[in-house]
């Protein structure tokens, strides 16, 4: 029993020393400011403006928003996306439709309305802003995937 404990206790340790060295490499997004003093609210980005769809990167991407959603009312009462994405009004705001994948409820039953788990469309598609990546990223799609 006390080996055990002793081999937790050093994986413990070096688990801690290692993030420590992770930690002293990565820089805060508040700067040079501790975390006990207030820091400033970095500066406003712009959304970007309405175009086409924003390709996708990989399968089962959720699609990127390309327009600005400020002020869009998402709530159990209202949802401001189906003025325009809706099925009914998709084609006369010229916008991509919702997807069928929307009326289906946990179990794969098809819904008459937008299912409850999907009618919150923030909590998987973000609206693009013109932001230079937060890390260095050299994330490449796939192509096609290949028969193993």
């Amino acid at each position: 029993m006390m080996k055990k404990i002793t081999t937790i206790v050093v994986l413990l340790a070096t688990v801690g020393f290692g993030s420590q060295a992770a930690a002293e490499t990565v820089s805060s997004l508040r700067g040079a400011t501790d975390i006990d003093q207030d820091s400033s609210a970095p500066a406003a980005k712009k959304y970007n403006k309405d175009k086409e769809p924003i390709a996708r990167d990989y399968v089962q991407q959720p699609p990127l928003i390309p327009h600005k959603i400020t002020n869009y009312r998402i709530n159990l009462k209202s949802n401001k996306c189906m003025s325009c994405h809706s099925w009914s009004n998709y084609r006369e705001a010229n916008a991509t439709k919702i997807s069928q994948t929307h009326f289906e409820s946990r179990d794969k039953n098809v819904l008459a309305n937008v299912s409850a788990r999907r009618y919150f469309c923030t909590q998987c598609h973000v609206p693009q802003v013109g932001a230079q990546p937060l890390v260095e990223n050299d994330f490449q799609p796939i192509t096609a995937i290949s028969g193993q």
